[in-house]
């Protein structure tokens, strides 16, 4: 007589495991998502962010002596992609779609004046100053209005952020953006309204003392 064969209890089948399994990465896969296609499913358990930062400590100090006579605002649209070879984009690969907003300063340095660079009449009356070229400063990127427009990243790009919080995720974009507003910057003529600027201002500034003929010079 034949003994009828009994399913242990509590083992889980084969295909079971390999269900849950195919639910386990799916899980995953879906939590790359960072859940920000739920809105408000974020702070569903009261998220709370605490500032435990140290007081910020001074450690330098520099005199400044540069004349900020102009300043550019820009905004670029810096389109980023990266591709792996013999891998589609959907399984490795990025593209990301950022838009930068960034200022750039134009400045004449004071502090190379000499005293063979000013020449004074004897009346007092007539003046000649000799300035050194405007420079441009660094760009700098407004935070507050740069913002990533779209991100697509392949399968194991979405796996890698999982198990790595990367705060500088966007610096590569971020340093195009300052690249292409330096680069606007160049050819905005930014430079000459510096000078003609300062030659305004050290003109009405002389005059206010006396001087009657103020002549402003940028020799090379």
């Amino acid at each position: 007589m034949t003994t009828p064969h009994r399913r242990l209890p509590g083992r889980v089948p084969g295909w079971a495991k390999a269900v849950g399994a195919v639910a386990l990465v799916l899980v995953v896969l879906f939590a790359g998502l960072r859940l920000s296609v739920i809105p408000g499913l974020r702070d569903l358990f009261g998220t709370e962010t605490r500032d435990r930062s140290g007081p910020a400590l001074l450690e330098s100090i520099q005199n400044v002596s540069r004349y900020e006579a102009a300043s550019g605002n820009f905004q670029v649209v810096v389109d980023l992609e990266k591709d792996t070879k013999f891998l589609p984009d959907a399984v490795r690969g990025s593209r990301t779609l950022y838009v930068g907003a960034g200022s750039v300063d134009a400045y004449v340095d004071l502090g190379k004046v000499g005293r063979d660079d000013v020449t004074v009449d004897e009346d007092r009356t007539s003046a000649t100053l000799r300035l050194p070229h405007a420079a441009l400063g660094k760009p700098a990127l407004d935070p507050e209005r740069s913002y990533a427009v779209s991100k697509q990243r392949g399968l194991l790009d979405r796996l890698g952020d999982l198990f790595s919080d990367n705060p500088n995720s966007e610096q590569a974009v971020q340093k195009l953006a300052v690249r292409h507003i330096g680069d606007a910057a160049k050819e905005s003529g930014l430079t000459s309204r510096a000078e003609t600027n300062t030659t305004q201002m050290l003109q009405n500034l002389l005059r206010s003392l006396g001087f009657k003929e103020v002549r402003v010079t940028y020799p090379d």
